[in-house]
């Protein structure tokens, strides 16, 4: 049974991630069907609820597809230079994989979230006109499930190759 559950983590984390880009591009969707006033590159536009919701939402998606990837891939650690150099493939492969969907968490995190907090109740913006934060946020999250599924899987196949060289050296 639990060699079953690698497949099926890596669809539930990936839909996530697709789910969230989704939800992020139709967040910008419904800020774009809000009226707004534009004069030149100032603009003043009034919070759209939805995009709010929906850019919440995807915050969240984005968050526990992140959450679920990482405690269920378990920790991949080097101390060294060396050590990183010396290693698997696969764990080389893992360290960078981890190391992109970090990156992409942050970018894809940050675009959201000012996404969302622009379409807050107790906001009505007016300054230069700033757009597609949603909708990048979104693009980023499609990023971000690529990374996060090939850390889940290296991560795990480098488990799975420590604890042969254990049983193997443990029986010379």
């Amino acid at each position: 049974m639990a060699r079953y559950i690698g497949p099926l983590v890596c669809l539930l984390v990936m839909a996530m991630d697709i789910t969230a880009g989704i939800l992020g591009i139709e967040a910008e969707v419904a800020q774009n069907k809000v009226k707004n006033l534009r004069a030149w590159i100032f603009e003043c536009r009034d919070p759209s609820y939805e995009a709010f919701k929906l850019g919440m939402a995807a915050v969240v998606l984005l968050s526990l597809a992140h959450t679920i990837a990482n405690l269920l891939g378990g920790c991949i650690c080097f101390w060294s230079r060396e050590e990183l150099e010396r290693a698997s493939p696969n764990k080389q492969l893992a360290v960078a994989s981890l190391s992109l969907s970090w990156i992409m968490l942050v970018i894809a995190f940050s675009l959201l979230i000012i996404g969302t907090l622009a379409n807050s109740k107790s906001r009505k913006s007016c300054g230069i006109a700033h757009h597609r934060f949603f909708s990048i946020g979104g693009i980023v999250c499609f990023i971000h499930g690529l990374f996060i599924v090939a850390y889940y899987v290296s991560a795990t196949t480098v488990a799975r190759e420590e604890k042969r060289r254990n049983q193997q050296g443990g029986r010379a």
